[in-house]
């Protein structure tokens, strides 16, 4: 039977002066914000340290830290290395983050792109997906925050769900993407530093020929290199991190936001950063069946071994850790959501003559709504973090050919981009409903990129790049 490792009084304190520290210091970097760009893209001058700090660090999410070992508990040796290859989701970005600055200088959102260069209707398509997939990553990023003080601390899952959700909401509030990335550089150091370190224990501890011998014994499958599911599910995670990456406004408010000439290194280094963390978190996984923990629940299997191996003063450091990877990215995705329903939803749709001045305001109410909305629907905890998110997996690989090819071949037509993503997507939640979570993102890929072919051969006018450099209405 599993014990908790940290008093629910400790957990208490440690979230209440994380929220003061991480509140405090984003009301101190808001106060430079003055304008859209201030708030949105922290003035489109970030350097390379806080560059690579960022997309390191919101790349690190929820998943990473909890999601990897439970696919590793699940799945063996593909999943440790399948989830590892989403890394090449920011590798692959980093030429298209210096496409899209050329292109874009004064662009705001991934939406403005599709909204340019496909058409109204396309863009319409784009917004669902984009939405759907932000709302599917927001939620597990809740959920996450109350597994991990649940597992840690005993703490009742909704209220750490509901205060890791208040303090990101408030210091992304206060400060806008500045505090978020300032934020995220800090929180970058503590999580290089606290993974290798748990994995150093793990191996120190327990040692590689003990995890072998009981994995062996218990669970002979995780070791197969020909386990079929675990083999799908490499390529459908390869897909998916793609998908996430190349469609999503988290990654293109940055590409916005960082200097000239900085996006395509610090999208590189980032990914190459990134690399080795699901290994070493998915790696302590295979350590459980060795001491002796049986998880409830698979995405538990993380924090509980790490609070396991380190006992009651190293859950505190688990704690941080896990608490800083799941703050990097809900602050990030925050932000780019609230970009793209100020930019895209309320100047677009709803108000096109909306001032910067007044644009500025809806988007802090437009983070506030998101987090009431985000805390509302992480109230039922209905399934387990990697189900959720594979569930997303349909929507954004469908995206991944439409946003290549709208970047680099003129000829490809909003008709065809929009059947390639909505297409993709419907086939690819078909595919995750009849046969498994770990297809679904592999099937929306091929059936989008068929369309985007058919589309290239009979597709004959041609888009003029400069339409991207006015951002047409």
């Amino acid at each position: 039977m599993y014990s908790a490792q940290i008093s629910t009084q400790n957990a208490v304190i440690i979230l209440v002066l994380f929220g003061i520290a991480w509140v405090g210091f984003g009301w101190w970097l808001g106060r430079r914000n003055r304008t859209i760009d201030d708030f949105m893209l922290a003035g489109r001058n970030v350097g390379l340290a806080l560059a690579s700090a960022t997309a390191m660090a919101t790349w690190v999410t929820s998943n990473t830290t909890l999601v990897a070992p439970q696919l590793t508990y699940q799945f063996g040796i593909w999943g440790m290395v399948g989830y590892s290859m989403a890394a090449l989701g920011l590798i692959l970005f980093a030429p298209l983050a210096k496409r899209i600055k050329s292109l874009m200088p004064k662009g705001f959102t991934c939406g403005d792109f599709i909204r340019v260069r496909y058409g109204r209707g396309t863009w319409y398509v784009f917004l669902v997906v984009s939405f759907c997939y932000a709302m599917g990553w927001l939620i597990s990023l809740g959920m996450a925050g109350g597994i991990l003080l649940n597992a840690l601390s005993g703490l009742n899952y909704h209220v750490g769900m509901t205060v890791i959700l208040a303090i990101c909401v408030g210091y992304t509030l206060l400060g806008g993407l500045r505090a978020v990335i300032a934020t995220d550089f800090i929180q970058t150091v503590i999580i290089l530093c606290g993974v290798l370190f748990i994995g150093y224990v793990c191996w120190r501890d327990v040692g590689l020929t003990t995890i072998y011998d009981s994995v062996s014994r218990e669970q002979p499958q995780l070791l197969n290199l020909l386990f079929p599911a675990a083999i799908m599910f490499l390529f459908n995670n390869l897909f998916f991190g793609i998908g996430e990456i190349f469609h999503s406004n988290v990654w293109w408010s940055r590409a916005f936001a960082f200097r000239d000439g900085i996006g395509k290194r610090a999208y590189l280094i980032s990914g190459l950063m990134w690399l080795p963390i699901p290994i070493v978190t998915g790696f302590i996984a295979l350590a459980a069946p060795a001491l002796g923990l049986y998880p409830p629940s698979p995405d538990m299997v993380g924090p509980m071994v790490a609070a396991k191996l380190l006992g009651s003063i190293g859950a505190v450091f688990v704690f941080i850790v896990v608490f800083s990877a799941l703050a990097s990215s809900l602050d990030s995705l925050l932000a780019a959501t609230s970009d793209l329903l100020t930019e895209d939803v309320y100047r677009g749709l709803i108000s096109p003559d909306a001032s910067n001045a007044h644009l500025f305001k809806v988007s802090k109410w437009v983070i506030l709504g998101l987090g009431v909305v985000t805390w509302v629907l992480c109230l039922p905890r209905m399934t387990t973090l990697g189900e959720l998110l594979n569930f997303t997996g349909a929507f954004v690989a469908s995206t991944i050919w439409p946003i290549v090819f709208g970047l680099y071949r003129p000829r490809l037509g909003g008709l065809y981009a929009g059947l390639a993503m909505a297409l993709g997507t419907a086939i690819g939640l078909v595919a995750y409903t009849q046969i498994g979570f770990y297809v679904a993102a592999l099937t929306s890929c091929l059936v989008s990129l068929a369309i985007c072919l058919v589309g290239l051969a009979l597709y004959d006018d041609e888009f003029n790049w400069e339409r991207l450099q006015r951002m047409e209405k």
